[in-house]
């Protein structure tokens, strides 16, 4: 199979068929052997409904149907684990997408041997203030911090080698953050394409302001996790060390004044330098805690199942 279209949606009913068409449409002119894997992420509209209908009258539609909304990472998670070809590309169901890009992602993957290409919605029909602004300063955030090099990390258009998506692990909210998943899984041929972006035409964005809050904790997150994940300790134990050196030193001045310099000056407890060695010292101590129990969850830590699908469709 050439392509997998995984589709993560919420509340779409109105745009899902006429997506569905165009994708087809695509398809067939470029002769692609395809699935539409739609991902229903807990809609309460009749998203479900019409995506059988369509799979009742094209047997490469398939669906998953979650129990409640995980959100969109669970989603192309589950998608990813059922995506069978060998190119898969991921996109929004909001029509803002446009499926004429495929055949030219499909060539960055399959000639120019890219391992992930993401979307650059360059121009965009949102509101400046609300989304194109804070848009460009997680970007650059999310450049400095990752290293890698794109200019619209949150582009739902994205086209990835098969082997890509079975071996990152999308979890929490961190679908925004999919490329530097790629990167430190060693997938480094990462790509971009300028692709155009549609206003919405139906419905309402289900993503507000907390979005980019919530974008910069978790990349935050993810800074830590691929500098330290797989070593908390070297983190942890870094700091603690510093912390106790220093509480360390202001002790040993401490010992050194009242027993040689100033033996009748004022008590130790009554000197602010013994509350900051105390205090370091002990900061020192909790953080090689800290640094010990990262050690001992990472290697007791066990994968759990992080979401849980209500029906699926044409899915063995």
């Amino acid at each position: 199979m050439d392509i997998s279209v995984v589709i993560p949606l919420l509340n779409e009913e109105e745009s899902l068929k006429e997506l569905h068409d165009w994708i087809v449409s695509v398809m067939l002119a470029n002769q692609f052997s395809y699935e539409i894997l739609f991902i229903d992420d807990g809609s309460t509209d009749r998203s479900w409904q019409i995506i059988t209908e369509l799979g009742e009258i094209n047997q490469n539609v398939k669906g998953i149907r979650f129990l409640k909304n995980f959100g969109k990472s669970q989603a192309l998670h589950a998608g990813f684990a059922k995506a069978e070809g060998a190119v898969v590309i991921t996109m929004d169901a909001d029509l803002q997408d446009n499926p004429e890009e495929i055949p030219e992602l499909f060539k960055m993957i399959t000639t120019d041997h890219f391992d992930l290409v993401s979307g650059w919605k360059k121009k965009r029909y949102d509101s400046y203030f609300s989304k194109n602004l804070p848009s460009k300063l997680f970007n650059w955030a999310a450049r400095k911090t990752s290293g890698v090099t794109l200019n619209d990390f949150n582009c739902g258009l994205k086209a990835y080698s098969n082997v890509v998506v079975k071996h990152i692990d999308v979890y929490g909210e961190m679908h925004r953050y999919i490329p530097v998943l790629a990167k430190n899984a060693g997938f480094t041929n990462i790509g971009e394409k300028v692709v155009q972006h549609q206003a919405r035409k139906y419905g309402t964005t289900k993503f507000g302001m907390n979005r980019f809050v919530n974008g910069f904790l978790d990349l935050i997150t993810i800074w830590f996790i691929s500098r330290f994940g797989k070593r908390p300790m070297h983190l942890f134990g870094a700091i603690g060390v510093i912390m106790f050196i220093i509480g360390f030193g202001f002790a040993f001045y401490l010992g050194l004044d009242k027993l040689f310099f100033n033996p009748t000056g004022r008590l130790i407890t009554d000197r602010p330098q013994f509350y900051i060695a105390l205090s370091t010292m002990i900061i020192g101590s909790q953080f090689f805690i800290a640094g010990f129990l990262g050690e001992l969850i990472l290697r007791s830590k066990r994968h759990q199942q992080r979401y849980f699908i209500k029906e699926n469709l044409q899915l063995s």
